[in-house]
């Protein structure tokens, strides 16, 4: 018996090991970042949670630990794009997703590091770097995530996944817009609120890149 050549091509095949590696690693990058974004809100007392960005929370006791947790999620987002990219079926890759996701990345680990001031103090050089880094992650992540998840429409492996993968990248998008145009939200929770769905992505995600798609 021959095989059907079309028919082999809508086979999935098994992602490489390292990929799989490499997702699951993002995958636990991913909780750890939204753990300790969580447990700040309680070690954090001083600050409103609903009025008051993530951000803020890098300044001042227990910093450290969150631009840590940044950097975690910057590489993780790096590693994301790469592994996605790689385990993906020929036909259905492309280098936009993996291009924005690494943009992210870099985007995050500079808004670790560049430290933003409190509202009422003077804008400064860093404060600016902060910003704007904070919108490029935000934006190129969004982006990333519509892309990769639109990609997979056409992959055999993961096909299965792109209904749940898009249109919760479309609310992520969406909440995106809506915390950056109604200004009237609080700024805090609406922001948390954004990080949290664009985690839960990231999370699945990973967590479908790091399976075996043979089964």
């Amino acid at each position: 018996m021959f095989s059907d050549p079309a028919h082999d091509v809508a086979l999935p095949v098994a992602a490489p090991t390292w990929t799989r590696r490499l997702a699951t690693a993002t995958q636990l990058a991913c909780l750890v970042f939204l753990a300790t974004a969580s447990l700040l809100q309680f070690l954090r007392p001083d600050l409103d949670w609903q009025r008051t960005p993530l951000s803020f929370y890098l300044v001042g006791p227990h910093g450290p630990l969150l631009q840590a947790a940044y950097l975690l999620l910057a590489s993780g987002l790096i590693g994301l794009g790469v592994s996605a990219y790689r385990s993906g079926a020929a036909q259905a890759r492309s280098a936009a997703p993996l291009l924005l996701f690494v943009i992210a990345g870099i985007a995050l680990a500079i808004t670790a590091l560049a430290q933003t001031p409190f509202p009422g103090r003077p804008l400064t050089l860093q404060g600016l770097v902060h910003g704007l880094a904070a919108q490029t992650a935000f934006l190129c992540v969004t982006v990333a995530m519509l892309l990769q998840a639109w990609r997979w429409r056409a992959d055999p492996g993961f096909r299965h996944r792109f209904a749940p993968a898009f249109w919760l990248a479309v609310l992520c998008f969406l909440a995106l817009w809506t915390h950056v145009l109604v200004r009237d939200l609080p700024r805090g929770a609406s922001q948390k609120a954004v990080i949290a769905l664009i985690g839960l992505w990231l999370v699945l995600a990973a967590g479908w890149v790091g399976r075996d798609r043979r089964g």
